[in-house]
């Protein structure tokens, strides 16, 4: 004989097929989804932010480092601008500025300076170092020139972005 599930026959159910759609668009899974679809989560945010800023914590502090080394060089190559200046002066009027004179011998012309043949510098007046300062000159007693620019934190001696920046060695 046949197995009893084989005798028993199944009888179709119109509206339990309906009422388990109904149930799918309804229910509280269907509204999670619904809901979701709008936008990003708190938690969702959150994470985001806090990937940002660990980026921008480690990236951050390398690019400033190297934007405060761009101002020494930058210092660095203009003494050495000046210094060429002054050597242009030097064979000019036969002598370096006096101390009294300083660099603004390059673009004014000295009341004793007989062969002066400048200015000796773009522009009509010096310019101040990367951070704003006047570049400050003088003779050694060597009688070389010497420049200096004093670094970020405008006073002798100093580390890092604060090092003093010459032409000459001492």
């Amino acid at each position: 004989m046949n197995s009893r599930s084989e005798t028993r026959k199944r009888t179709p159910r119109p509206f339990g097929r309906l009422i388990v759609l109904a149930n799918r668009r309804t229910g509280p899974a269907f509204h999670r989804q619904v809901q979701r679809a709008g936008g990003f989560t708190l938690i969702e945010l959150l994470v985001v932010l806090a990937i940002l800023g660990l980026l921008i914590g480690l990236v951050g502090p390398r690019f400033l480092g190297q934007l405060g080394g761009a101002k020494s060089k930058t210092a660095a190559i203009q003494i050495a601008d000046l210094e060429k200046s002054l050597e242009l002066f030097k064979l000019d009027v036969g002598r370096f500025p006096a101390n009294e004179e300083g660099l603004e011998a390059l673009v004014r012309r000295p009341q004793n300076a007989r062969g002066w043949n400048g200015p000796y510098l773009k522009g009509s007046s010096v310019p101040e170092d990367p951070w704003g300062r006047p570049y400050r000159y003088s003779i050694a007693t060597s009688g070389e020139p010497e420049i200096l620019s004093l670094g970020a934190d405008g006073a002798p001696g100093g580390d890092g972005e604060n090092t003093d920046v010459r032409n000459a060695q001492q």
